[in-house]
């Protein structure tokens, strides 16, 4: 086991969301002694799940929005999807922690406030990146080149698959490598009819399982999905993955992990004789007393946003600029996918099938455009998929009917049927270092300066976003539908900040004159510095990150013990 008598920790994980979770769980097992600080509130796995299996008579106002509450205290998170007043106890209170969002341009920052982060909201998308994303950079000259490759990161999205649980189809497509799938999740009967359609009339495209980080099947101490709906409510069986179900319990377990909430972190201490870190100041964000902790490494897990924050506040006369940004990158490439964009149809096959449960995720598109061997020249490089949804006009949208008993039980069903097919596209961000997180004047109720943010579509994003909704109509005409529709802007595209996968703004590179972080996610100015949120990211591939985020950590983690065991740091 790795101690040190002069620390107080082995190591300190700032986070405790998805990677700070996997943190937490691989240095404890490795043998550390991990405190993980989370500003968020302490939250019971299970038992703080408030909203979930809520019956409508026991939630405030049926669950309908409150307004006033929402525009006081929750004026951005109240704009994502995923946000109820079942489930309010798990967001940042805008009001008690705000980022300048009057200054530079509209940024939305979708933040969770418990223990276990956004790992408990999240859509639960789980895509491997492929050799084409890891090369994309160097391929066509757009931000600095990846100093990995996909062979260097399979073997970890194969140990990070078991662990947390992804149900797919495996379809031996080279732009979505398959992976560790447990069996996948049923399709209704009218998805069939569009996938054989599409075999026919658009062999390009395939329609496959969305990869989801919800167990078909057991895995210790969690449970199959029982198709009860609303997931972003909470899952006291474990049975989709979050920080709160699977890594923070196996760190626990190790007796090993000492975890503190409301600990807001405000800054990290550089020590120029040591040239590491020698102490991360805390503030008890519930008495407002001020600690400090020392470790012989410390891992960043705080959100992209959250942790570029920090480095920033975290200046020294080494480091006027920010802590480990002798390069003057920190901060800049701000990624994050458009959505928003695509296409729906309405289709009158399969109408005397049902289904069973609510199934608690859509189907995928993987890309298709711009890949090795295409020729065409599309006006944009790299790519974008659909995510897909599929919902049923039944019965149960018509209650309003007049009609009382039999009569109107016959009229109900005598309604029409159909099913309505959205492909929604999800696009790649190019690094432009225009697009920044960066320190506004203004303070927050602990002292530390506020973020704001610059950012800016490019013309790339805007060529890709009229291609998704030309494809879009191609492949749900090409399905068979009824009527077709697009909807979205393919000018001004979705809020940044909307498709809530921020990244690259501590970049991971070679050239430390050019990035923040080495190939395993290791500063290069700060050697006991590891940042493994989605900070670290050089690219953003069009499929969503998080799966690439745990495998890095993971990653990380392995590396940086066997550096404490050789001395290095």
């Amino acid at each position: 086991m790795i101690t040190a008598k002069n620390y107080d920790f082995d190591a300190i994980v700032v986070g405790s969301g998805i990677t700070g979770g996997w943190a937490a769980k691989e240095l404890t097992e490795k043998g550390l002694r991990v405190l993980v600080l989370e500003r968020g509130r302490d939250l019971q796995h299970g038992t703080g799940y408030l909203g979930e299996h809520a019956p409508s008579w026991k939630i405030p106002f049926n669950g309908k929005p409150q307004r006033e509450l929402e525009a006081e205290n929750y004026e951005v998170q109240s704009k994502l999807h995923a946000f109820r007043t079942t489930n309010i106890q798990f967001w940042n209170n805008d009001k008690l922690n705000p980022y300048a969002t009057d200054e530079g341009s509209e940024f939305q920052w979708f933040r969770g406030g418990v223990v276990g982060g956004r790992s408990l909201m999240w859509g639960r998308q789980t895509y491997r990146w492929s050799e084409e994303d890891f090369k994309a950079n160097a391929k066509d000259g757009h931000g600095i080149p990846w100093p990995v490759s996909y062979d260097d990161i399979a073997p970890w999205y194969s140990y990070v698959e078991k662990f947390i649980g992804v149900n797919g189809r495996k379809e031996g497509l080279p732009q979505l490598p398959d992976g560790e799938f447990q069996k996948p999740m049923p399709w209704y009967a009218v998805e069939e009819t569009i996938a054989e359609r599409l075999k026919q009339n658009a062999p390009d495209v395939t329609l496959t399982n969305a990869r989801t980080a919800i167990l078909t099947e057991d895995l210790p101490g969690r449970s199959a999905c029982h198709y009860c709906g609303p997931c972003e409510n909470g899952c006291s069986t474990g049975s989709y993955f979050s920080s709160q179900s699977s890594t923070l319990p196996a760190a626990r377990a190790t007796n090993r992990m000492t975890l503190r909430p409301n600990s807001v972190v405000e800054r990290l201490e550089y020590d120029e004789k040591t040239q590491r870190i020698s102490k991360v100041h805390v503030i008890d964000s519930e008495t407002l007393q001020r600690h400090s902790f020392s470790a012989r490494v410390v891992f960043l897990c705080a959100s992209t946003v959250g942790s570029t924050q920090l480095l920033l506040n975290s200046t020294s006369e080494a480091f006027p600029n920010g802590l480990a940004n002798r390069s003057g990158v920190l901060g800049q490439n701000l990624m994050d996918h458009f959505l928003g964009l695509g296409t729906m149809g309405m289709f009158a096959d399969n109408r005397d099938t049902y289904y069973y449960g609510n199934r608690p995720t859509g189907l995928y598109i993987p890309r298709f455009r711009n890949l090795p061997g295409q020729k065409e020249d599309l006006g944009f490089v790299r790519g974008y998929g659909y995510q897909t949804i599929i919902n049923n006009s039944n019965w149960t949208g018509s209650f309003n009917q007049k009609g009382f008993g039999a009569g109107l039980k016959a009229k109900l069903a005598q309604l029409p049927n159909t099913w309505t097919f959205f492909a929604a596209g999800f696009g790649e961000c190019l690094p432009n270092p225009q697009n920044r997180v960066y320190l506004s004047q203004k303070k927050d109720r602990y002292g530390m300066r506020q973020v704001a943010f610059e950012f800016n579509w490019g013309d790339n994003e805007k060529a890709m976003a009229k291609d998704i909704q030309a494809q879009g109509k191609r492949i749900v005409d090409a399905s068979g539908s009824a009527f077709t529709m697009s909807f979205g802007d393919a000018e001004s595209l979705s809020v940044p900040g909307s498709g809530i996968h921020e990244m690259g703004t501590a970049r991971m590179g070679n050239d430390p004159s050019q990035s923040v972080l080495n190939k395993y996610n290791q500063a290069h100015d700060v050697p006991n510095l590891f940042v493994t949120d989605g900070s670290f990211m050089a690219s953003s591939s069009c499929v969503n990150p998080s799966l690439t985020y745990m495998a890095f950590t993971a990653r990380a983690c392995d590396y940086a013990v066997k550096q404490l065991e050789a001395g290095v740091i």
